[in-house]
């Protein structure tokens, strides 16, 4: 005796392979989404490494100038979207003894503040800006 399936259960209805299809759809654009995000991300993170690449170059340059004294300059990357600004300026420190600071004057070095501000435009077209300091010891009067 041969036993036959009853009809409902022969196959899919064409109600679930359009349930299959619309979760399908939802899982796939949700993916698309997320990769689409990654990318952004990326970007982003590329953008802020060369920024800081250049402001480290930057600030290392205008440490590294013998004699130190006070300056600023300003200048674009390579490519012409990173734009820095360097400044070396007297170390003022606001917690300083006034007769302390008297008696430093006469020594022949002091510290210096050399920052360099560095600013780009983002993949999203907004302005980003990235600064980085550093303290030095100098010269307190520069030939």
């Amino acid at each position: 005796m041969i036993m036959r399936r009853p009809r409902s259960a022969a196959g899919f209805s064409l109600i679930e392979v359009l349930a299959a299809f619309v979760i399908l759809a939802l899982v796939a654009t949700a993916l698309f989404r997320l990769f689409s995000a990654s990318l952004t991300n990326a970007s982003a993170a590329e953008e802020y490494s060369r920024a800081l690449l250049v402001a480290e170059s930057q600030l290392e340059a205008a440490a590294g100038a013998q004699p130190l004294r006070e300056t600023s300059d300003r200048g674009t990357g390579a490519s012409g979207r990173i734009r820095w600004e360097s400044r070396v300026a007297f170390e003022v420190l606001p917690e300083i003894d006034p007769d302390l600071e008297r008696a430093s004057e006469a020594l022949a070095s002091r510290l210096y503040r050399i920052t360099v501000d560095v600013s780009f435009e983002g993949s999203d077209g907004r302005e980003r800006k990235l600064s980085l300091a550093t303290v030095r010891m100098g010269p307190r009067n520069p030939v």
